[in-house]
Formats: C-alpha cells, structure tokens, sequence
C-alpha cells in the first residue's frame, strides 16, 4: 500500500513538513539519512547543516530560560545523551534539530534512518529506494535534501568546524569568538563579497583571499568590497592550511602564492569563512525533475513548493540558493506540507 507523504531529508524544512503533514493525519513517512562515513565527508548525515554548527542565535523563540532542564524532559535519553551538556544562553544546531525531530515523532511521523538512492517519478505511486534495499511506494513526495557547502578540501578545515571554521557567514558571524577579531574569507564571486561585508560588522578586519588577480564576482559587488576600509583583498593566494589548536580553535591561516609556490604568509585569524559555493543534495533524482543552471530544483509555480512532477514539492536548500536559513527552510518546509495535503485532497486520495 503506497504512503501518503514520503519526505526525504531531515533538516529544517524536512522536520517541518514531517510535523504539518502528521498533524494533518497523513502519516508521514520520512527517511533522515544514512549514518555513513562517505555522509560524515560530505557533510549530509542526519539532521542537516544545522546540526554541523554550535550556537544558534537567529532561530525565534530561543534563548530558553534552563534549556538543560527543558532538552532533558524534551528527548529520549537514547538520543540526548549523546549530545554535549547545554552551553551558553542559546540553543545548539544539534539541539534545534533533535527538538525538531522530536516534534515530529511526537506527532506521529516514522523515521527511517536510511538514504533515499534512486527515486521513478515516471509513474504513480511513485518509487523510492533506499540504500539498504526498501523499497516504498508514494502518492506524494516532498524533497528536502539540502545543500552541502563547498570547501576546499582541507584536513584542517574538518579539524576545525564548529572552532572557527564555518561556512555562513549570517549563521555565525555574530558569535563572540569572531567579534572584534581579524577573520578570513575565501572566494571571489558574488558570495565571498557579501559573506566580508556582511562580517565588518563584526570584525576587526576581514582578509579576502583569493587565488587570481580579479574577482570573478559582479562589478558593483566586487567594487562595493573594494571600497570597504575594514576588507583586506589578498590576490593570488590560495590557502595552504588553517592553524589553530584544541583549546582555542581557528588562530590564523597559512597562505601559499598562486604566483610564486615558494611563498607563503601567515595571517592571525580567529575565525575561516569558506565562501565557494553550496551544492544542492539532488543527484539522487537522476534528472527526473527540472533544475535551475546552478542544479537547485526548480520552483515551478510563484509562492508555491510545486515542481515540474505534479505530486512533489520540494522545501529548504534544495531549491533555494539564495536565503539558506533555517527559518526560511522551515518556512517552505511548512509550505511543501499544505501543498501536499491540499494536492492530496484535489485528487481524491485520503
């Protein structure tokens, strides 16, 4: 018997959708990933990218008056005490999504702890498959897989997440360990540019480090950076490794020239912003849906979560390249679910 609602991806907008479509009695089903090494890489185990950062300040409705107290009555011990002991005033990544997870469970919403590797959205029910061979069949789909951030490759930049190495700038940028402090930001497009802008604010200095000689951004973002006293461009440099230890995290960076491989700098930093790029979580769709030239699944329909496959939605990073925000994808994770059901609803499946 094919399932009402199948969501695949457990970050925000999955969570979202999970909770919306369990209180409106459609029994979701929702696979949140595999826990497997080549994930751990990529950056796309369970719980999504909020799960890979410490404080979370923009997220309404946190700090929590004794949120150590709360996250105890809140979750199963099977699942908090794995966690780290609350810390500091706000809610953690982690902290936000098992809450978030739970929410979902509580409402009723089943859990597979699996990846989604193949999908046939030419007939219906449509036909999922899991990495460890389940196979399900559903009347709707809504697709909430995310988007990994690019890096660089660097072991130290592994070392490093979550101690000073980050990948937005708007997520962390406020926290106390980069006030104040000089920070580094890789890249030259549009992005790097906005990620050193919006990070004067709180920096003492922003180095720009980027391996040509002109950025690759447009020109009134790239002259905007330019003009900035507080941004320091570093040309045709590419980072060798990120310095720092356990105690304190992100110290500074080890430049190599582009130019000239014999030298190298090294810049005092407390913190790294790696600004590449993301990559939408969408090879597993084979084609089957339309993409945008950047490989986002394409909103079909303004203000809507529709797809070009009547039936599924697609919520969060996957199809935003622009906010990437937790509450934005939440926002459309809420969305995809009222699409769903009111599909649902249209075509007479209850």
């Amino acid at each position: 018997m094919a399932e009402h609602v199948v969501i695949v991806g457990s970050g925000p907008a999955g969570w979202a959708s999970a909770i919306y479509t369990a209180r409106a009695s459609l029994k979701p089903l929702l696979f949140e990933g595999a826990i497997t090494e080549e994930n751990r890489q990529m950056g796309t185990l369970p719980l999504g990218q909020l799960a890979l950062t410490t404080e979370v300040e923009n997220y309404p409705g946190f700090p929590v008056a004794n949120l150590e107290g709360y996250l105890e009555a809140a979750l199963p011990q099977d699942r908090r005490e794995y966690m780290p002991p609350h810390r500091g005033h706000g809610v953690s990544g982690p902290e936000l999504m098992e809450l978030m997870r739970q929410q979902a469970v509580n409402f009723g919403t089943r859990v597979i702890t699996d990846d989604i590797v193949d999908i046939d959205l030419g007939r219906h029910p449509f036909v999922l498959k899991s990495l460890e061979g389940q196979t399900v069949e559903a009347l709707a789909v809504i697709i909430a897989t995310g988007a990994r951030a690019n890096y660089l490759g660097l072991p130290s930049e592994d070392r490093f997440k979550n101690m000073g190495v980050s990948a937005c700038a708007v997520c962390d940028g406020a926290l106390p360990r980069f006030r104040n402090k000089p920070l580094v930001v890789i890249g030259g497009g549009d992005s790097a540019m906005e990620e050193a802008g919006y990070l004067t604010k709180f920096a003492s200095t922003v180095y720009l480090v980027h391996r040509r000689d002109s950025f690759r951004a447009s020109k009134i973002m790239a002259d905007r950076a330019l003009a900035n006293p507080k941004i320091h461009v570093k040309w045709n440099s590419t980072v060798d490794e990120v310095l720092g230890d356990d105690k304190q995290g992100v110290t500074g960076v080890r430049l190599r020239s582009t130019v000239d491989k014999n030298k190298t700098e090294e810049l005092e930093a407390s913190g790294y912003f790696c600004a590449i790029g993301h990559t939408p979580n969408t090879d597993f769709l084979k084609g089957q849906l339309e993409l945008t030239d950047k490989k986002y699944i394409q909103w079909t329909t303004p203000h809507r979560t529709y797809t070009n496959v009547e039936g599924v939605f697609a919520a969060g990073d996957v199809a935003d390249d622009y906010y990437r925000q937790a509450i934005t994808a939440a926002g459309s994770g809420c969305q995809a679910a009222l699409d769903a059901e009111r599909w649902l609803a249209l075509k007479g499946f209850h």
